[in-house]
């Protein structure tokens, strides 16, 4: 199931931006104070590290993923998401814009 509406939130109005703006996301703060972020990846190959655990989730367009440590690409699309331990890193492969929340912890 894919999240379409996220109620009563805080957004931080400067974006962040990554990779020559190859990413470009906004975090946001929930009432019970958890942290997100939503954004795009525009068409690239790039390589993220995460300090904590991070969901993922698609919530348009797609991507394909490869954990470190694995040497498969799985795809990901609307609706699907994937995990990332905290400390590491994930590959990242977008033809088409994905569009994504990543949930933290």
């Amino acid at each position: 199931m894919t999240t379409t509406h996220l109620d009563g939130v805080s957004v931080s109005t400067q974006a962040s931006v990554y990779f020559d703006g190859k990413c470009v996301s906004h975090s946001l703060t929930l009432p019970d104070g958890t942290k997100k972020s939503v954004g795009v990846v525009l068409p690239a190959v790039l390589t993220f590290g995460t300090a904590a655990p991070e969901i993922m989730e698609c919530v348009g367009g797609g991507c394909e993923v490869k954990l470190a440590g694995t040497e498969a690409w799985v795809s990901v699309g609307p609706g699907e998401r994937f995990s990332v331990v905290g400390n590491s890193s994930f590959d990242i492969r977008v033809t088409d814009a994905f569009h994504y929340i990543c949930h933290y912890g």
